[in-house]
């Protein structure tokens, strides 16, 4: 292409925009119970571009959530720039721990937690929303759990470390594979991640640093099988620390958030909207040649490798 025209086609890019557009695309959202975790935040900047939004919501969870949302009680966070409400057009029951019917232990079964909802396996909600809505273009995975995250490696149980792997990455995976069929060519896959996949972060234990891991190595894996199969995306966020209720189950969130703000290249508290932000693009035709990708959305703390507020430092 001649310069003249690079610079005419770039000019025209200057004055026309670059809109992150996702009017006629349909989301699903694995991991949403409540209002102030980064699964709500991408809903809510999915939905600002336009995207129509279906959220997958832990069972024992769903009746809390869906009650809460009747009532109004999210009503002030689903505020969208334009001043609308952010609409969830259906709420699936889902425990993404289990792939299929067959894979439910009789305890599960019958625990009173689980009674009144069905059809919450990952095989169950991807049939269920392809018969509900015949295809979808996004799919977030906003899903982790260490039932041994307080107890340091060395401690953590086989059961324990396996549980994290399973409900924390392994559970992408059976997503993807159940709902790769009904997605749109040039639809996109996000997951969130953690640094503790690549640094050693003390006391985020019970294997979670490993399944995290697992999920950056699977999001290059994915990014190959699924775009040669069906021209998806997979890409992969690692969000630097959110004072979440999910969050607070390792125990000193907020001294990792303060760590975070003392030490990051760009000193400021880190929002929730700014990972939602994110997912809008990469969901967006803007991002159609990024895949396979870690992006961290942490204001560059992963950049880092002294810690300045550090006592050696100061003597």
């Amino acid at each position: 292409m001649p310069e003249t025209a690079r610079i005419k086609s770039s000019s025209s890019f200057i004055s026309q925009g670059l809109p992150i557009d996702l009017r006629g695309k349909r989301a699903f959202i694995a991991g949403v119970a409540d209002d102030n975790g980064y699964g709500w935040a991408i809903a809510q900047s999915l939905a600002a571009a336009g995207a129509e939004i279906l959220v997958g919501t832990w069972v024992p969870a769903l009746n809390i959530f869906e009650t809460s949302l009747r009532r109004g009680k999210f009503d002030e966070s689903r505020k969208l720039p334009d001043g609308s409400l952010m609409e969830i057009t259906k709420v699936y029951p889902l425990d993404a721990v289990y792939d299929s019917p067959e894979d439910v232990p009789d305890d599960v079964k019958a625990n009173k937690r689980y009674a009144g909802s069905s059809n919450w396996t990952v095989k169950e909600v991807a049939e269920t929303v392809k018969n509900d809505f015949g295809t979808i273009d996004i799919l977030v995975h906003s899903l982790a759990n260490g039932p041994e995250v307080k107890s340091p490696l060395l401690e953590t149980s086989r059961k324990g470390y396996l549980a994290a792997v399973s409900a924390s990455s392994y559970s992408f995976i059976s997503l993807l594979q159940h709902f790769l069929p009904i997605m749109n060519p040039g639809g996109s896959t996000i997951s969130l991640t953690y640094i503790a996949s690549e640094r050693t972060i003390p006391g985020y234990g019970g294997g979670m640093s490993s399944a995290k891991a697992a999920l950056e190595s699977d999001t290059r894996v994915l990014a190959y099988e699924a775009g040669r199969r069906g021209k998806i995306r997979v890409n992969t966020i690692s969000a630097g620390p959110l004072g979440s209720r999910a969050a607070k189950a390792i125990g000193f969130i907020e001294k990792i958030i303060e760590y975070s703000y003392v030490n990051a290249p760009l000193q400021k508290e880190l929002l929730a909207e700014e990972v939602g932000n994110t997912a809008a693009f990469l969901a967006s035709p803007l991002a159609s040649a990024i895949t396979g990708s870690t992006i961290y959305v942490d204001n560059g703390l992963n950049t880092m490798g002294l810690a300045l507020d550090s006592p050696t430092l100061s003597t």
